[in-house]
This record gives structure tokens, sequence and C-alpha cells, in this order.
């Protein structure tokens, strides 16, 4: 079993109550929209990181992390990726990985700022988009998730508000 903390577009800001809320965790994701490098490096010292970047992240994030990645752990195979589009109409590239890469359980995606967790039935598999956990966008709710992948399921999900966006 894997205990997963999830969380995407900080845009340079690193809420403080993730430390705790991921304490049990054994690695966090970002899913892009990192902003500062030192969100991730500050991640970092409290768990291992995997990230991707988004569309806002500079030179330095870039080279650090990749545009997306497919992950196998505990038997789910998962693409990490920033922009996904629509659930079941997803854009041009994710369609492209998608094909090219067999089965996937579950797209973990960003840049909507919006939290949102379905199975879609077409592609068959479980998109989960931890919505937005920093300050900047039109998000009301400042968010996080953290789940386990546990032989080949996705379960215990539990989801932290880190309060309204303009609020700290």
């Amino acid at each position: 079993m894997k205990r997963i903390g999830l969380l995407s577009d900080t845009h340079s800001f690193l809420d403080i109550q993730l430390k705790t809320f991921f304490a049990d965790c054994d690695e966090i994701w970002h899913a892009g929209d990192i902003g500062d490098i030192q969100v991730t490096d500050t991640l970092s010292t409290w768990k291992p990181v995997r990230a991707v970047y988004g569309n806002i992240d500079d030179h330095q994030v870039r080279i650090t992390f990749p545009e997306y990645e497919i992950l196998e752990l505990e038997g789910i195979r998962i693409l990490l990726i920033h922009i996904a589009g629509a659930i079941g109409k997803y854009n041009s590239k994710v369609r492209s990985i998608l094909k090219q890469n067999g089965k996937v359980d579950a797209l973990i995606c960003g840049h909507s700022h919006i939290l949102k967790i379905k199975f879609d039935e077409p592609f068959q598999l479980l998109h989960i988009n931890p919505g937005a956990a920093g300050k900047h966008g039109f998000h009301q709710m400042r968010t996080a998730l953290k789940l386990e992948l546990n032989q080949g399921k996705i379960e215990n999900m539990s989801l932290i508000e880190l309060g309204k966006r303009g609020v700290l």
C-alpha cells in the first residue's frame, strides 16, 4: 500500500496545513502550475515528490519536472499531467498518450482549479483533479487530496479544505 498526497495549482504558494495533512503519506504528487520551484523544494523536505509542470511554470520548473508521467504503483497505472481537458473529451495530447501507453486506470490532472473525482466510462479510468491549493485563480476554496493505492485499487480518499482563496 502507498499513501499519496495530491495537490495542484499552488501558483507559488504552499499552505503549511498540508504538512500535517500529508504527514502519513509515502509520497506527494503535484499536478502542475507549481509556480516557484521552492514549493516542490519544500514539499521534498516533507516527503518524496513527483510532479509535472503546468502552463504557468517557468524554465526552472520545466527542466526539473516532465510535462507528464505514467506511473505504475500497487498494480495501478496512472497518468499525471497538468492539462487534460474535460472528462471524456480529453485534449489531443492526452488522447495520444492514452493511445500510446495502453490501459491507464487513473488520470490525475490540475489546471481547471475545480475539485473533481469521477469515473470516466468511455475511457474506463478514474479522473481525479485535486482542485487548486494556491491563492491565485477563480476557485473559491483551496483544496488538496490524499489517497491510498492498494493492490489495484484506489481507496480511502480524503479531502482537505485549506480555506477560501483570498483568506489565509
